[in-house]
């Protein structure tokens, strides 16, 4: 009988183990088999879908400052602006699809339904271009210049640009999440993939742009915008095709209900008992029973000094005690531990994510003022002609070559170094580095600038290849950037992932995009002051329209120096961080390094 016994608990535990641990779903809202569902074939859709979605984005992004100037002959500083103020939008959007994700549509749903959005964006793009502003045919290139434009034409390219924006921003923060989520993080090996996936996920976002900034940025240099933009809308649609696809092989979280409600209820009930006087250990302290295994939010977050003030959301009083002999509960009144350490996560979050913003601006000038930088240079090598947006190219080798580089030489080096088999250097010693490698790219920036001055004519009128300083000198700053990517936004990507709650991972994605968005509005910003600040006395300003009259680099190095005060402010923000400290499943602790710098 003890052998039947031992042998049927054998049986139910393998019955077990074909489920994943970690709560998520199949199509049909069951509980999903391993063998069947997600791991690497979900995810190899969803990288394959990264990457055409990101050719499609790069595909109008890329070169959208010089289309600014060249078809709808903005000014330099404008178009600078303008390609900012639309690339923050992109990622402001993205925490309108982390909330409609992580609060009721789920993931799944939120991806498709701005996929569609983003095609629609692509080909109303594509066919106001086509259509009404490259006029003359073959205008937009060094040699033609393209005519006016009615403003109910300028509306429709505008409209046509934030749909894009709209589409890509509230896509792209859930399908990095989506993917991490087809690994199972409670299964060791699986576990590792997870990992694992960011990595190639950043990489998949790199080689995707691979396309639009060598390919499709020569032919849109030549002025052959319309066929670049439709090349773009094919790609957007193939990987929604795509995408739907793999429809019966993903894995899902259920949307675990409006987050802002339930911050809500922790600060009102705090605010409620702030007279009240609390004992002195974590006792009184309320955490709901009764949690389910299988529930993916059910893993409880244990209880952390810090934000006292909000304790007291949780803490029990008389009150409280006789509400639930009475078998009532007010929600706005008693909230779990668990939800109160969920505001705190949140809080805890946001001052590195701060700190993010002005290495944000730095990354955000490879798509402005680094291409206008290389206009004004010698594009030409032999003789083939260099597109100024297509030197980025050496940003996604840089990725591919560092992420290859962290994987398998560094991570694992620090690790022996360390004694430590699980992990090298944390998430937060990453981004440090990050903004260590991205403020030695502003110097080259600047120091290549002050080389191209030196060499350039100042008196010329269209001033594109006005200095005798190859292009090829932008090599060193584009490969910086891309090694501060690695180091900076997959570290930052597994970082916000890891640290949300667990019905806030989505957001998590989100902070990261947000960042970027940020920093968009802040060089917009910087922009708008350098130019008002040093146009003065009627001087030619740090960035005026010939290049050659201003001083990019003076601009260039007051990046690097807000990047050295943005690395002590994070330096500091990173040692104060306390990480979440998650109960396993059923009971377990979830033991997690510390974040220490």
């Amino acid at each position: 009988m003890a052998c039947l016994e031992v042998c049927k608990e054998g049986n139910y535990r393998e019955e077990k183990e074909e489920y994943t641990l970690d709560g998520t779903v199949d199509w049909d809202g069951r509980p999903a088999i391993k063998g069947k569902s997600g791991q690497w074939f979900a995810g190899t859709i969803i990288l394959l879908n990264q990457g055409l979605a990101t050719l499609a984005f790069f595909g109008v992004g890329v070169n959208l400052v010089l289309f600014l100037t060249r078809v709808l002959g903005q000014s330099n500083a404008d178009a600078a602006n303008s390609v900012s103020k639309w690339t923050g939008t992109v990622y402001i959007f993205s925490l309108v699809g982390a909330f409609l994700s992580d609060s009721y549509w789920g993931r799944y749903k939120t991806c498709a339904v701005f996929q569609v959005i983003f095609v629609i964006g692509l080909v109303s793009l594509s066919l106001s271009s086509f259509l009404f502003l490259i006029r003359p045919r073959g205008c937009g290139n060094q040699q033609i210049p393209c005519g006016s434009h009615s403003s109910m034409e300028i509306t429709l390219f505008y409209l046509s640009i934030y749909l894009v924006a709209l589409g890509n921003g509230g896509y792209q923060p859930n399908i990095a999440t989506f993917g991490a989520d087809q690994f199972d993080e409670e299964d060791p090996r699986e576990g590792h993939s997870k990992v694992s996936f960011f990595s190639y996920f950043y990489l998949a976002l790199n080689l995707g742009s691979l396309f639009s900034n060598t390919i499709l940025g020569y032919f849109e240099d030549e002025g052959m915008w319309a066929l670049g933009f439709w090349v773009s809308a094919g790609s957007a649609l193939a990987a929604l095709v795509l995408f739907l696809g793999g429809t019966a092989k993903y894995r899902h979280f259920k949307p675990s209900g409006n987050p802002i409600s339930r911050f809500s209820q922790v600060i009102v009930a705090a605010s409620k008992k702030w007279r009240v006087e609390m004992t002195p250990g974590e006792d009184d302290l309320y955490e709901a029973d009764g949690m389910d295994c299988s529930d993916s939010s059910s893993r409880k977050i244990l209880h952390t000094h810090g934000f006292k003030f909000l304790d007291r959301a949780a803490y029990i009083t008389s009150r409280d005690l006789e509400d639930q002999k009475q078998g009532r509960y007010n929600k706005w009144r008693l909230c779990p531990i668990t939800q109160v350490e969920e505001v705190k996560c949140v809080l805890r979050l946001l001052p590195i994510w701060l700190c993010t913003i002005i290495y944000s601006v730095v990354f955000t000038q490879m798509a402005s003022l680094f291409v206008e930088q290389g206009a004004a240079m010698k594009t030409t090598v032999s003789h083939f002609r260099i597109p100024p947006a297509s030197m980025s190219s050496f940003d996604i080798v840089s990725v591919a070559v560092f992420i290859f580089l962290y994987r398998r030489v560094i991570d694992p080096l620090v690790g022996r170094i360390r004694k430590t088999h699980s992990r090298g250097l944390t998430e937060l010693q990453r981004m440090g580095i990050g903004l260590v490698i991205g403020f030695l790219a502003m110097v080259a920036a600047g120091i290549v600038e002050c080389y191209r001055l030196k060499y350039a004519r100042k008196d010329c009128t269209r001033c594109e290849g006005s200095s005798t300083l190859s292009i090829l000198w932008q090599v060193p700053q584009y490969a910086l950037i891309g090694a501060s990517e690695v180091f900076m936004y997959v570290g930052q990507l597994e970082f916000f992932n890891a640290q949300a709650p667990d019905g806030l991972k989505s957001f998590g994605s989100a902070l990261c995009m947000t960042s970027i968005s940020l920093g968009n509005y802040v060089s917009s910003l910087l922009v708008s002051m350098v130019m008002k600040i040093s146009t003065e006395d009627h001087m030619p300003g740090w960035i005026p329209g010939n290049l050659n009259k201003g001083h990019l680099d003076r601009f260039y190095f007051l990046l690097a120096a807000l990047t050295v005060v943005d690395l002590m402010v994070y330096i500091a923000c990173a040692k104060w961080y306390k990480r979440i400290n998650l109960e396993g499943k059923c009971g377990e602790d979830d033991e997690q390094d510390n974040y220490e710098v």
